[in-house]
Formats: structure tokens, sequence, C-alpha cells
């Protein structure tokens, strides 16, 4: 199966049904698939080849929702980048993927492209927001711009889908994800490897097609994208927010569509939680679900108080092969700390250091086996041949996660914590390395580390410490005005200290263990 497929079936089966719900705006599953294959023919008659990747840089919108069906449909490879990030990442991104196509908003292209000769490989630029003409590609370093609506008026009459060329096995999205190297990695999902995620989830969620989903995460995060895909697999209808910087307007939204599912990462939660949620009717809403950071045992038992009809899904899960496992129903009460059994599909144990299996009770890394494992990471053997290995049967292979975990008799998970000091801010990965960095490029800035500090609302706060230059002055306003101009928001330091030098091991390392010592 072909993941383009979730939304041509739905279309099929009911295409009058509304899929998606932006703004006041309603588009049903018919209009979508039209526009998604508009789309396609575009791409193909731009030059796109089976395998070639196309970065969609926009924020929750229908156009972000026809382009990844549009690519797929296309043999492409789609590529989502948080429309908060800034220009230097995204230009990394654009050419470690080499990608041949970008579709952003047209306010954000003059200072993308200050400097063509940086993006050698991308061929078209599609801006949205836009109704200016083409512009021809006649410097050979400058790619073809097309305005959305214009491509979808000069392929009005395309509306079935182009032949399809890729199979199950193919790459369908790169995810990429701050590394401990400080560069974004791109995690290789085949189509295989997202249908068989989304078929597990929908199958313990108890997915319908009358399910309302409501979704604030971005759809770059792939807690969010999967809203998408999972909705469309079952014909339910998505309601797509741009964020959850407004509470009130977010729940008077369940309330107006009837939401009945609802995903959230423990941020979410903590503000929810500090609100009187007796005031809105939440009758129709029949699940909440928690990934990315383990969700607070204190905040899944005040949700069973005040929301006792609701049903409480907690899960884990990583990039690299989507979700693991989740909490059982009948066990939420029960094994409250647990993030549950492994899902539908999927195998799962604990491991030593040296890779031997471990008993009940004991800690370890905990490895999984699934098609929906990833491929490896985009052009990375060294970084892929760490977390894939080869397994005990014969061309299997195990993703050993990096995470700390122990497992009960029964089978259930339990987090302990991480090999690596990725910190988990707002739901999302931080790479210390990468906060460094930017820091690092501060001319008045000589050294900088960065911590997570356990914080109730964000699961992980971010601290810098930091030294500066011989007979430099900067303050934590002037760093953090610098750091918000750098960095995409969930990135941003919550605190900066300032100090005469840095702990350092043996070896010249800075010793983040120092640290964390008061």
């Amino acid at each position: 199966m072909l993941l383009q497929s979730f939304l041509e079936y739905s279309a099929q089966f009911d295409p009058n049904k509304i899929a998606l719900i932006v703004d006041q705006r309603r588009y049903t599953y018919l209009e979508i698939e039209q526009q998604s294959n508009r789309l396609a023919h575009a791409f193909l008659k731009r030059g796109l080849k089976r395998g070639n990747r196309v970065v969609i840089h926009l924020d929750n919108t229908l156009e972000a929702t026809v382009a990844v069906f549009a690519v797929l449909k296309a043999g492409g490879v789609f590529v989502m980048v948080n429309p908060t990030t800034k220009i230097d990442k995204l230009t990394y991104v654009l050419n470690n993927c080499q990608a041949h196509a970008l579709i952003i908003p047209d306010k954000k292209r003059n200072t993308l492209f200050e400097h063509s000769d940086l993006l050698p490989h991308l061929k078209t630029v599609i801006t949205v927001g836009s109704n200016s003409e083409s512009k021809a590609n006649n410097d050979l370093q400058m790619p073809q711009f097309d305005s959305w609506v214009q491509l979808q008026a000069e392929f009005a009459d395309c509306i079935t889908p182009p032949p399809i060329t890729a199979i199950s096995i193919d790459l369908a999205a790169l995810v990429y994800t701050s590394g401990s190297t400080g560069n974004p990695k791109g995690v290789m999902l085949t189509h295989l490897n997202m249908t068989s995620a989304a078929r597990s989830i929908t199958t313990y969620l108890m997915n319908e097609s009358n399910d309302i989903i409501l979704n604030v995460l971005p759809l770059s995060f792939d807690y969010g994208l999967y809203q998408l895909l999972m909705a469309f697999r079952v014909g339910a209808t998505l309601v797509l927010e741009k964020s959850f910087t407004y509470p009130h307007a977010v729940l008077q939204r369940i309330i107006d569509e009837k939401v009945t599912g609802f995903p959230l990462v423990p941020t979410m939660s903590a503000i929810l939680l500090k609100m009187d949620l007796s005031k809105y009717d939440f009758s129709k809403l029949r699940y909440i679900t928690n990934t990315g950071a383990a969700l607070p045992t204190e905040h899944i038992l005040t949700f069973r108080k005040r929301l006792p009809h609701v049903q409480i899904f907690s899960m884990y899960g990583l990039t690299e092969c989507k979700r693991v496992s989740y909490l059982p129903l009948d066990q939420v009460d029960i094994r409250t700390g647990s993030v549950g059994i492994a899902m539908p599909d999927t195998e799962v144990f604990i491991v030593d250091d040296a890779g031997h299996r471990l008993p009940p009770e004991h800690v370890g890394e905990l490895v999984v086996r699934g098609a929906n494992v990833m491929k490896g990471y985009w052009e990375a053997p060294e970084q892929t041949a760490e977390r894939l290995r080869p397994a005990e049967l014969p061309n299997e292979m195990y993703l050993y996660t990096g995470d700390l975990f122990r497992m009960d008799k029964e089978g259930y998970l339990y987090f302990v914590g991480r090999r690596d000091d990725i910190i988990k801010s707002r739901g999302e990965k931080v790479s210390p390395k990468e906060v460094e960095n930017v820091l690092f490029a501060h001319e008045r800035i000589s050294e900088a580390a960065i911590m997570g500090d356990p914080d109730p609302v964000l699961g992980q706060s971010i601290r810098a410490i930091i030294t500066l230059m011989p007979d430099q002055e900067l303050s934590e306003k002037e760093a953090l005005a610098y750091c918000r101009k750098h960095l995409e928001d969930f990135m941003v330091p919550q605190k900066i200290e300032f100090r005469d030098e840095l702990p350092k091991s043996p070896n010249g390392k800075v010793d983040k263990k120092q640290l964390v010592l008061p």
C-alpha cells in the first residue's frame, strides 16, 4: 500500500465528506484529491523524478495538506520543515537532501534567495500567498518560480492521479530531527514504514470515519503529521489549528466542531490543567493522546478526575519508528506511570550494553523491531549503523532507541532516561549542540553549554551557560534577543547564566555533569 492511497480511497468512498477544516473553511475529500492531483501533474511537468525530494515549508494549512499527497502522487519524497525554521537551517536541509523543489510562503522568497548560488540543486519553487506569474529559469543558478494559484489554474483539467511509479519499499518522507552532532538528521521513512505505523495507531485508538480530530501540532512534527495521515486513512475529519497560543479559543473550537480526538504534549496539558475545564462542554470528546515526552502521572490522574468520560492514551515513540507503545485503557488507573505495551505488529525488548536481552525489572536500552522502523538516516551511514543493527533473524534489523527503560513481567514499559543529552522541551527535541553552535557564532561569546532543567510545564527548560571573550560585555537580554533571531522558538533558552569559566573533563571537553551541581 502507498501512503497517498489514504486520500484516494477516502475520496472514492465518500467524496463529499468534510476532510479538512482550516480557519472557517471546509474542504471535502474530493476537493483535496483533485487539488493534489493537479499539483502532482505540475511537479511532473517541472521535471520531478521518482525519489526526488520536495521541501514543504508551510504552516498548518490546506496547501501543506495538498502538497504532502501531491508529492507522493508524483513519486517524490516530501520533507516537512517547520515554518518557524530560520533561513540558515532551511538552507542546510535543502542542500542536505538535495531538494528538487520547495514550497514556501511568498513573503520568505526574497530572504531565501539573496544568494541563489547556495542552493545548487533546487529547480522549482512554488510560492503560496502570491498570484504572481512564473519566472523563467534564464539563470541556470536560479530555480523557476510558480505561484500556487497559478499552477492550480494551469492544471485545472488534471483531476485524476498520474500513473503510479513508486512501490511500498520506496521512500515517502524525510523527517529531520535534531541530532547530537548539531546538524539535523534526515530520518528515511518508506511508504511501508508510514502506512504500517498509521494502521497500528488507528487500530488501538479505534479511529473511525465519524471521528473529528483537532490538531494544533505543526505538521512538521511527526506527531502532528500523523494526525493528518491517520484521519485520512479512516476517512475522518481533521481540524487544523496553527498553535496552542490561545487555549480558550482552541477549547471553544473543540466544542464548536464536536471534536472527538485531541492530541497534546505535556506543555499543553500543564496549561489545560490550570484552567477551569468545567466551563466547557467536552461531551463529544472521546480521547486525548500524548507522546513525545512522557505525560506526568499527576496530569493523567487529574484528567481522569476532571474528564472521567475521556479516554487517556499515554504513549511512547520516536521519529525513527514513529510509535513504539501505548497504555491500554484498562491499565491507565493501574499502571499510570507506564507508557504501555508494544503497539500492534511491533516487538520490543530491553538489552544491556553488550546487546544481550535482559529479564524483567532490569534497566537497559529499548530495542524495537517492526515494519515501522526507519530505513536509516539520509546520507549518514555511521549514524545509521549506531541505531540499526542486524537482528537475530536473517535480513532483519533492530532499532536501538538510545533510551533507557525497564519492563515488568507483563511486558509494560517504564521510561527511565536517555543515553544522550537531547532535551525535550514543549514536546520538541532540542539538540544542545545546535543551540551551542549558534551561541558560539556570537563574536562576544567564548564558550557555551546548554542544559535541560526539569520543568513542570515545558517538560524541560533550556538553560544556557556562557563565558565571554576577554574584556567583552553582554547582557542576558542581548543574548536572548540574539537567540530568538537565530533559533526556532522552542530552542530559545529560558535562562542565561554567565560564568568566568566552564568546568572541563580530563579530555578538555566541557563537563556537563559538574554543571548540574549547585
